[in-house]
Order: C-alpha cells, then sequence, then structure tokens
C-alpha cells in the first residue's frame, strides 16, 4: 500500500495515471531513472535476449514498481535483474 501511496504522489501531475503501470511510454525516461550499472544490465540484456521495444516499457515498468517497493527513487541493478528474472519467468512457463 506504501508503494501504491508513493506511485499516487508521484504522478498527480499526469492526468490518468496513478501507478506504473499507467505511465506513458514518454513519461519513462523521466520517471525510471537509472544507475549507470543498472543500465549496462538492461541493454545487456536486450542486446543477448532481443526484447521488443514494448518489452523495454514493460520491464521498466515493472523495475519502477520493485524499486518503490524497495523505497528507492533510483533503479538499481537489484531492481533491473529481479525484473529481467520475472521477464524470463514469464517467457518460460508462458504466462
Amino acid at each position: 500500500m506504501a508503494a501504491r501511496a508513493l506511485q499516487r504522489e508521484r504522478y498527480k501531475a499526469l492526468p490518468g495515471v496513478r501507478c506504473n503501470a499507467q505511465l506513458p511510454s514518454g513519461a519513462l525516461r523521466r520517471y525510471c531513472r537509472m544507475t549507470p550499472a543498472a543500465e549496462k544490465i538492461l541493454r545487456s540484456a536486450f542486446e543477448r535476449l532481443g526484447y521488443s521495444a514494448r518489452a523495454y516499457d514493460r520491464i521498466l515498468r515493472v523495475a519502477r514498481t520493485v524499486a518503490d517497493l524497495d523505497g528507492s527513487e533510483i533503479l538499481d541493478t537489484a531492481h533491473l535483474s529481479e525484473t529481467l528474472q520475472y521477464r524470463t519467468l514469464d517467457r518460460k512457463f508462458g504466462m
């Protein structure tokens, strides 16, 4: 509930956006800032696994949520690694 409250507060200036899942693609760069190490992990995953631009957006939204649960404003390697693991499970089990 704390993470949802944080998201509502963060996006109060964006009409129709109350949570990370509703964040428009154009706003991802502003709200999903990453450490250089996290950017490197994400770039590497895309090069190795061939993810699409749509997958990139979805991964950032989930990573933003993971970081919110961790109480972090910046996406770090742990947040991206956890999110990429979820993505791998989705592909493996067809979820």
